[in-house]
């Protein structure tokens, strides 16, 4: 009796801890990441952007339903994901949701998602010798209050196989959720000056990339020539910047502007420069022989370039590997060879081009990288199949219709944009002043940035052949450019102070199944899954059954 008594007060005391330790472990979470590339862990910048968030945040994933197999593993990779940032937070909630499966036919509900800005992604799913094309949707709506941020869960880049493009997307996930929540917290935004007055490129070809900044940024258009009596004032107004645009400027500046822009870097204002060295366009060919002249233009530039080491030449680049330009005759629109659209493949070797899409350029220029000592990235650059060519020279529509020379586009890979880092030197340094301010600088206090690309129409991208582009997808080449994630991330690059760009470095490789063997051996591995399992029990059962008896048998 007594033995019972102790076995049963023992039995209780083991069933209040197990209930005390169920107590607690409610409140305390311990999560391991053994993962050899540890992709299941935040980064601190990560856990910043959501950790102060004091009003919930609902995210939508419309990555549901019926998947193909690849982008099941991107749907579970974003759910390990989304776990993760709620224990940071736990005002995050997640819903899961198919947006093809309702009331309305497949069509209407591809056609409103699309005015939504939601491009579908058309998916082939192949099972031994049978293919079929499934329409998926990779987005995710992240909404706090009244703000909602459309995140792209899926990286198209030219070239890559399902396979590929899952893996690039998962090495993405973090940033592209971090971003969205940084968008939706963000307080205190960083000012941007648009330049204006030196022939920049018309609004209605920059609004999308300004709208975007916006998210990030307040937004200020700037004349250097506002006060041209009052060039100290003018430098006073920009220095109250964090950075500026320069986008296609097609006037001369003068030595006063020269002056104020060299003078905003050495206070350390950052700058994104898109800069033309050549007049030329796609516009100039609409006249009866489809033809033009391009020419160098004198933007008086070449000085302040120089000196924080880079050289924009008065060239054009030609590469095999471009986007043709529509034309239209009897027969409708048709596409024809126009070397002069480069589309670059970014060279993956920075946070600002990791992952992104192929970069639509037009009438580049090349850039030389001089000796100083600024560190020099290089982001963007033509293909190896590729050439520089001088100016002047005349171009026309039917420039390449006849059989080209391919071994003559043999210049190898062209710089077409770049980063420079580092504690820049005035350009008017030893050099007679335009105008006398107080605290001249003649280098940087601390480490500075700029990007200069050598083509203002790279933020041109949601048109071709100055025609608007349906849904953003260039009708011939079937690609959404990554220009504006390109541009987006310069930006976000040259402003950064926490960090959280980095994130797009992180890499993280997932390994796939074959599918050829897959299809082949998926009887067996069906019999193994199914059978082995059976057959075990039924041989436990025999030899439990047999011991039994041998045990128990007189």
């Amino acid at each position: 009796m007594k033995t019972i008594k102790n076995n049963a007060t023992k039995i209780a005391l083991l069933i209040l801890i197990l209930i005390g330790i169920n107590f607690l472990s409610s409140f305390l979470v311990w999560r391991f990441d053994l993962t050899k590339n540890k992709r299941y862990t935040l980064s601190e910048a990560s856990k910043n952007t959501v950790e102060t968030a004091n009003q919930v945040i609902i995210i939508d994933v419309l990555l549901s339903g019926n998947l193909p197999s690849e982008f099941k593993r991107l749907q579970t990779e974003t759910k390990q994901l989304l776990e993760e940032f709620t224990t940071v937070n736990n005002k995050i909630r997640v819903n899961y949701i198919n947006p093809l499966d309702n009331n309305n036919s497949k069509q209407q509900n591809i056609q409103s998602l699309q005015e939504l800005g939601l491009t579908p992604a058309s998916v082939t799913v192949e099972e031994g010798n049978s293919m079929s094309r499934e329409v998926v949707f990779p987005w995710a709506l992240v909404n706090m209050g009244e703000k909602t941020v459309k995140v792209s869960l899926l990286q198209n880049t030219l070239g890559s196989n399902s396979e590929q493009r899952i893996n690039n997307s998962v090495q993405q996930l973090e940033y592209a959720f971090a971003d969205a929540f940084k968008q939706l917290t963000i307080t205190e935004k960083k000012k941007i000056a648009i330049l204006k007055g030196n022939g920049e490129i018309q609004d209605k070809y920059l609004i999308d990339f300004l709208i975007n900044l916006r998210n990030y940024y307040q937004l200020g258009e700037f004349n250097l020539d506002s006060l041209k009596n009052n060039p100290k004032q003018v430098l006073e107004n920009l220095n109250r910047f964090d950075a500026t645009i320069i986008a296609k400027p097609t006037e001369r500046f003068s030595e006063n502007e020269k002056y104020i822009l060299d003078q905003f870097v050495m206070n350390g204002g950052k700058t994104l420069w898109m800069v033309d060295e050549v007049v030329a366009d796609l516009d100039s060919l609409q006249n009866e022989n489809f033809s033009s002249f391009a020419y160098p233009q004198d933007l008086n530039l070449d000085d302040i370039l120089f000196r924080y080491g880079v050289r924009i030449n008065k060239t054009l680049i030609q590469d095999l590997i471009s986007s043709p330009v529509t034309v239209t005759d009897q027969n409708g629109e048709i596409p024809i060879n126009w070397f002069y659209s480069p589309m670059v493949s970014p060279t993956n070797n920075h946070p600002i081009n990791k992952g992104v899409n192929v970069v639509k350029l037009e009438f580049a220029n090349g850039i030389d990288t001089l000796p100083n000592a600024i560190d020099k990235t290089i982001l963007l650059q033509s293909s190896p199949q590729s050439k520089e060519v001088g100016v002047p020279r005349a171009y026309s529509l039917d420039e390449f219709d006849t059989q080209q020379d391919i071994a003559t586009f043999n210049d190898g890979n062209k710089t077409l944009g770049v980063l420079l880092e580092g504690n820049f030197t005035s350009a008017f340094k030893n050099r007679i002043k335009p105008f006398k301010i107080d605290g001249n600088k003649e280098n940087v206090g601390s480490k500075n940035k700029m990007i200069v690309i050598s083509d203002g129409d790279i933020v041109n991208y949601n048109y071709v052949n100055k025609k608007p582009l349906i849904n953003g997808v260039d009708k011939w080449t079937k690609q959404v450019y990554g220009n504006k994630d390109f541009l987006i991330n310069s930006v976000n690059y040259l402003l950064d102070e926490d960090g959280l760009i980095n994130i797009r470095s992180k890499e993280i490789a997932l390994s796939f199944l074959n599918k050829e063997k897959v299809y082949q051996q998926k009887t067996t591995w069906k019999l193994i899954n199914i059978g082995l399992p059976i057959v075990l029990i039924v041989l436990f059962g025999m030899l439990f059954n047999y011991f039994k008896k041998k045990k128990y048998t007189v």
